[in-house]
Parts: structure tokens; sequence; C-alpha cells
């Protein structure tokens, strides 16, 4: 056999908004309204320099139904310059973009290979005795295992398996053509080239099961470097498996300690842990923070009572950091120690707040009075989504976690009752 080299991608979401930024001053809208097409540029031009030999997409290269034809026509150019370089793409439908949610199409140049979702296919590469098996998702929701009808090894052929799926289970990622690694192991593949879950893993080496990651970060939830996969055989076997970065910008979680911190020295400790997550930023892309305040601290009333300006203060030292370094939300997430709890406004107003947090009556009456503030916050900024990592008190509301509620409400009245603030 001779050597050759593939770039294995998945998960792409063109045109997928970065969720949660619309709504925060300041943010690079352009950057963020075309990240997903940035990091696919960087896809076709690194395997176009790279001189791959063919392009692996497995599943989910769009983020659902197409709101226009702009996405299509964007994707047949891309595909275009791959035609030109005489690359191959071979591609398959995901959950996001399975055969039924798709109601425009247009032709792709003759390099692209989509796989049909009514039974797993094959195709040949002849002259590098290459054998690509998959299947595309017919709906979103895939539950059987597909991967049982996958035919076995073509005999003198490597031989590659491209599958959407979690495998047994992946957390935060649904369970859609669930199959075991023993499953995938009996077809005597070279190599699985998977898609679905966003984050890199590698997850056999014999044969090679890999999770590329998605090619760029959505949400907070989706930190660090986004890319994809170049895969080099040489005689049959493969030799090495390189993970290229192609996103354009970059989500970072930032810790801040603010343990027996008072609170007007908060600002500081924030500027130190932005100006680290800054240093560590080695791509010098754009970074998206989420800063969380932790520890205990005497002042962790006040900080609780001052979120907005805390927001404020974050977003002004990002900016004298970086132009580059944006703030996506600022969370309190502080409590106070336990010798503090005792109030010197009295032992029963003090037992009283104490208890309010727990008090079955008090959930009650708030879930009544607050259901009209609710009602008019979805109607006005929408249902959050399910997969929102937000424990906010809009979150804690919506889910009716009346505990997370009061804890965060007493912690900000012993704060004013007791002029921590």
């Amino acid at each position: 056999m001779t050597e050759f080299r593939f770039l294995h991608a998945a998960d792409i979401h063109l045109d997928s908004p970065l969720r949660g930024l619309s709504r925060y001053e300041g943010m690079p809208e352009d950057d963020i309204r075309g990240a997903t097409r940035a990091a696919f540029d960087n896809l076709v031009q690194r395997a176009t320099e790279e001189a791959v030999d063919f392009v692996l997409i497995a599943g989910d290269l769009f983020d659902g139904d197409w709101k226009d034809m702009g996405t299509g026509l964007y994707f047949a150019r891309a595909m275009g310059r791959l035609n030109q370089a005489d690359i191959p793409v071979f591609l398959l439908s995901g959950n996001h973009d399975a055969e039924s949610v798709l109601t425009r199409s247009i032709p792709w140049p003759p390099n692209v290979r989509l796989f049909g979702s009514k039974r797993p296919e094959s195709y040949k590469l002849p002259d590098l005795a290459v054998a690509v098996h998959g299947q595309s998702f017919a709906t979103p929701a895939v539950t059987d295992n597909l991967v049982l009808a996958y035919p076995n090894a073509t005999n003198h052929h490597f031989n590659i398996g491209m599958l959407h799926t979690a495998l047994a289970g992946r957390q935060g990622h649904a369970a859609y053509a669930p199959c075991s690694l023993d499953d995938l192991k009996s077809k005597h593949y070279d190599y699985w080239a998977l898609g679905h879950v966003h984050e890199h893993e590698i997850v056999c080496e014999d044969p090679y099961v890999v999770f590329p990651g998605n090619t760029q970060g959505r949400t907070i939830r989706e930190t660090g470097p986004k890319g994809a996969v170049i895969v080099t055989v040489e005689d049959g076997q493969v030799v090495t498996t390189e993970r290229v970065e192609l996103d354009v910008l970059r989500w970072a979680r930032v810790e801040v300690d603010c343990t027996d911190a008072p609170a007007d020295a908060v600002s500081s400790l924030m500027r130190a842990s932005l100006l680290l997550a800054w240093q560590g930023n080695a791509a010098g892309l754009p970074l998206v923070a989420r800063v969380s305040l932790t520890g205990q601290t005497p002042g962790a009333g006040a900080l609780h009572d001052s979120v907005g300006s805390l927001r404020d203060d974050a977003r002004a030292v990002s900016a004298s950091i970086s132009p580059d370094l944006f703030i996506e939300k600022v969370k309190v997430l502080v409590t106070s120690p336990a010798q503090t709890q005792q109030m010197v406004i009295g032992d029963d107003l003090a037992s009283l707040i104490g208890q309010a947090a727990t008090d079955p009556t008090l959930a009650a009456l708030l879930t009544e009075d607050l259901a009209p503030f609710l009602l008019a916050a979805k109607t006005s900024l929408g249902q959050l989504p399910e997969e929102a990592d937000d424990d906010g008190l809009r979150r804690s509301a919506s889910d009716g976690d009346w505990t997370a509620v009061l804890a965060t409400a007493t912690l900000a009245l012993q704060s004013r009752l007791t002029g921590e603030a």
C-alpha cells in the first residue's frame, strides 16, 4: 500500500450562532457571526496546504435547516476549492443535519460523496486501496445501533468507518446511534472516524477510534482549542494522528479565589486571574471568558448583591488587558464563612433569615408571586435553551429551584442589614 494522509473533522455546525453572546455589549459581532465559517475556511486551507488525499466530515456539517440558500452556496464554494485541488470529501449527516431536517439542497461539486441514510454504503479510492463505509441519519433521533449493519472490512484495503455517535455514552451528548467499542472492533476496520462528541478524544488505538471534536467552540461548555485531525497511514498502518487547531475564537473559564478577600479587593483579584488566562492564550485568538468568583469570604453577601457592577468591573479590566479579551458572564459563587452567619441584628431575625432558604411555605409564596414575572421574562427573552450552562437566578426560578433563589437572596439581605455593602 502507498502512503497517504487524510483530514478527519466533524460537528462543524455551519452558520450556527455562538450562543449567549448577542446580548453582551462590546462583543466582536462580526467575528461571532462568522466564526463557524471562518473555522471551516481554515479547514479547507489546511487540507489544501497539507495536500491531504481526502477529507472526512462525520456528521453535523450543518446546524439544522438552512435559514437561506447562503449556507449551501458557501459550502459548495468551499468544496469547489477542494475539488480544484483534487481532494475528495466523504460526508455523512448527523442528528442536526439529518435527511429529514434539511428541506433545501443544491448540487455539490463532483468530489463530494454523501452517504445515504437507508443503509450503510461504501466508497473506494482504488489508487490508495482505501474503502470508506458510512451511513447518514434519516431523522434527528436515531436510537438504533447502525454499526451492526456495516459491511465487514474489504480485503486488501485500508478500511475506514464513519459514524455519528456517542458510543456507549458521553456526558452532555445525546445517546444517538449507540454502540460499543467491541461493536466497532468486530468490523475489523483500520480507523473509525466518529462525530457527535465535541471534545477531541482518541478512544482506542487498535484500531484507531477517534472523535476530532468540533471545529469551533460555540458556548462556554466548549472551552479550549477546537479543530480536526490529520492522519498519516503507511503500509496499511496509522503512524500519526495530528490534532490541528482551526478555531478563530476561544472560550475559557476563569476562576477567581476570593477566600477572605474584602469586597473592594475583588476587582484586583479578577485582574490577576484574567491576565493569567490571557497570557496562557498561546494561540493569541480572541478569548471569551466566564469569570466565577469562588471561596468563602465575609463579604459574600455584598458580592451577591452587586453582580451588575462586578460584571462592569470585569469588562473594564478585560478591555485594559487586551481588546481581544471579552467577558461572557460573571458568576458569584462565594459563600459566607460559618462564623459570620450570626448577625448583629438580633437572634430572632437572624434565625428567621437563616431558615428562609428551606421554608416550603415561603417557596410556595414565591412561586405564586413570581409566576407573572417568569411568564413575562420568557415572552420577552425567550425560553432558556436546554443546553444553557446557566445556574443563575433566572435558570433556578425557571427550574423551580427556590432553595437556590432564596439562598442567594438571604446572602444579599444579610449584607444590606448588617452594612457589609
